[in-house]
């Protein structure tokens, strides 16, 4: 039984050796303290075979106490696995005597023989607070409650709403952060209305579920500050544009001193009420500068910093054999709302409607990533061709001025293959979906012959000679339409105004599908897909050379008047404006979906040719 029982505590102190933690040696303090607060500095290390443990010199800070050393030792058998865990922690108690920003060196130890020296540490010291009203009323806060024994003063409470830039170009990325500033520990947030960013495309930044509260010295007050919101704003036009106030409900909970004798015995003295607070962020102005003058033809619309490059899949093809162009645009500014470069495939090439998939994220300066766009055609004859190479041109945020990149062009060799151009479909809504007619064998169809007496056959009948009458006249009626039809197939132009209308449909259809199911980004894509699309066919304009700029000239042109023009970049505007909108989600989806449907109805009665 004694052999057993050793042989058991053998096993036990080897599975702890073995499931012993590599030995670690770290210190600790707080990041931030206030000058006169007395605070711990900790070195701990996770192994009790300690010796010459040595602490670095000290600067900015009284040593008040210390090194104390404690040990620690804790050994858990779970489901059969042993884990144990020691350590000896070293600390001392300083105190801090000027505002500013200090660095511990690391302290050196020897642990289970080796030399080990642990990470260093920063601490912030903030000014002592000048509390009472010496501090000036804050300018953050337009609310004008009184302070009172039971009140919440507008220096104990407020939020502040701040633009990392006010000065900027049209579409430079800009960060709008709202900022919780309070001396109170009992803080409740009931409601909030953010503004809707009027002229603004704004993406919020994603933040963590619990706030993180750090102290801050802020006119000469300190206070316990935590982010609440923070956006990425792409200003839409030039000019001096305004973010309004935010507006906030608030709930206090503040210890008030009671008189009565059994709340002095059983609450310490104190009750706690409630104090409703309205605060309000003031009004934020930006100057947006227009893009200097000289914009390049190939201007797309890309403010930031970016480069470009192009891939081909096959240079050897044959007829009605795709093929895919792809354009990858990466970097840091508005990718999003770039437009499509513009390749120009040769001219009987069936070219098909760009993908386009953004992999981006969002950062203080803008989106980062890649805009990858997909371009699928078919040439419909044999021969060498080539492809020229892109250019794409953007306005570059550093050196303030516009910058052009280009891809190499290609040389694709297409020989003949089997079928024609009649034997390929697409689905036009979406122009990806290909696919060949099956080509059946006519087999000889063998019945019984019945031989006629000669003179009996209806030779130089009527009946005769409808056989030959009719199917003249069929051939050339079909010639007729077959050249009609040719001719108008020919015309790439004319097809695409006869057909925009129909695929504006199937594109808000598929956007009605996604509205029912609730798929926010998608549904707003697909709608403005189908505006710009619609615009784009029915004009016989590239989408790349179209702009909001440019759009209301182009329809006039084509005698569209200027109320129905009006309305259409309202709906723009309102697909852009709704996504990132405060308020009823559900409800803006639906105004966005009617009203584009009802603009391109408009539209269609409007434009002529």
């Amino acid at each position: 039984m004694k052999k057993l029982i050793i042989i058991l505590m053998a096993l036990i102190a080897y599975s702890t050796q073995v499931l012993a933690d590599k030995v670690s040696f770290t210190a600790s303090a707080p990041d931030v303290v206030v000058v006169g607060d007395q605070f711990r500095l900790s070195y701990t290390v996770t192994t009790q075979k300690v010796k010459d443990f040595r602490t670095p010199s000290i600067k900015g800070f009284d040593v008040l106490m210390g090194p104390s050393r404690s040990q620690q030792s804790n050994t858990q058998i779970v489901n059969g696995n042993v884990t144990s865990s020691s350590s000896i922690t070293f600390t001392y108690i300083l105190m801090a005597n000027n505002a500013g920003e200090y660095t511990i060196p690391g302290a050196s130890i020897v642990a289970d023989g080796d030399q080990m020296i642990s990470n260093s540490v920063k601490i912030k010291v903030l000014p002592q607070d000048q509390g009472g009203n010496n501090g000036q009323s804050n300018s953050s806060s337009s609310s004008t409650h009184s302070s009172s024994s039971t009140g919440v003063s507008n220096q104990d409470l407020f939020i502040t709403a701040s633009a990392s830039k006010t000065n900027v170009y049209e579409q430079e990325a800009f960060v709008l952060t709202y900022k919780i500033y309070t001396r109170e520990s009992n803080l409740q947030l009931n409601n909030a209305k953010l503004p809707d960013f009027k002229g603004f495309h704004s993406q919020e930044i994603e933040m963590t579920t619990n706030a993180r509260w750090t102290p801050e010295h802020y006119q000469g007050r300190n206070y316990y500050t935590t982010v609440y919101r923070q956006f990425v704003l792409f200003p839409q036009q030039s000019g001096k544009l305004y973010i309004d106030p935010a507006q906030f409900q608030m709930t206090v909970g503040k210890p008030v001193q009671s008189d009565d004798p059994f709340d002095a015995f059983f609450n310490g003295g104190s009750n706690v009420i409630e104090i409703k607070k309205s605060i309000s962020t003031p009004k934020i102005a930006i100057n947006v500068n227009p893009l200097p003058a000289g914009k390049p033809t190939d201007f797309s619309g890309g403010v930031g910093e970016f480069n470009i490059s192009s891939s081909i899949n096959n240079k050897e093809l044959k007829t009605n054999d795709a093929i895919t162009i792809k354009l990858v645009i990466s970097g840091t500014g508005n990718l999003k709302l770039i437009s499509n470069p513009e390749i120009k495939f040769p001219d009987d090439f069936e070219v098909y409607d760009p993908k386009v998939d953004n992999q981006v994220r969002l950062t203080r300066e803008g989106l980062t990533g890649n805009k990858v766009i997909e371009y699928l055609a078919i040439p419909r004859h044999a021969g060498t061709y080539k492809i020229p190479g892109v250019s794409f041109s953007y306005f570059d945020i550093r050196s303030k001025s516009y910058k052009t990149l280009k891809t190499e062009e290609y040389v694709i060799s297409v020989e003949k293959g089997t079928g024609n151009a009649d034997q390929v479909i697409a689905n036009f809504t979406n122009k990806e979906d290909l696919k060949v007619l099956g080509e059946d064998i006519r087999y000889i169809k063998q019945n019984e012959v019945t031989l006629q007496t000669k003179g009996s056959f209806f030779y130089g009948s009527m009946t005769y000679w409808l056989f030959y009458i009719i199917p003249a006249l069929a051939f050339i009626i079909f010639f007729i339409i077959y050249r009609k039809q040719a001719a108008e197939n020919a015309n790439v132009a004319k097809m695409r105004t006869k057909k925009a209308n129909k695929v504006a449909i199937k594109r808000m259809k598929l956007a009605g599908k996604l509205l029912s199911e609730n798929k926010k980004d998608a549904f707003y894509d697909e709608v403005l897909k189908a505006l710009w699309g619609y615009i784009s066919d029915k004009l016989n304009i590239p989408v790349s050379r179209l702009s909001k700029d440019n759009i209301e000239e182009k329809l006039k042109n084509h005698g569209v008047n200027e109320e129905l023009i009006k309305e259409f970049l309202n709906a723009l505007n309102d697909c852009e404006f709704a996504r990132f909108a405060p308020g009823d989600e559900n409800q803006a989806m639906d105004k966005v979906y009617s009203s584009s449907i009802e603009v391109i109805s408009k539209m269609e009665n409007s434009i002529k040719h």
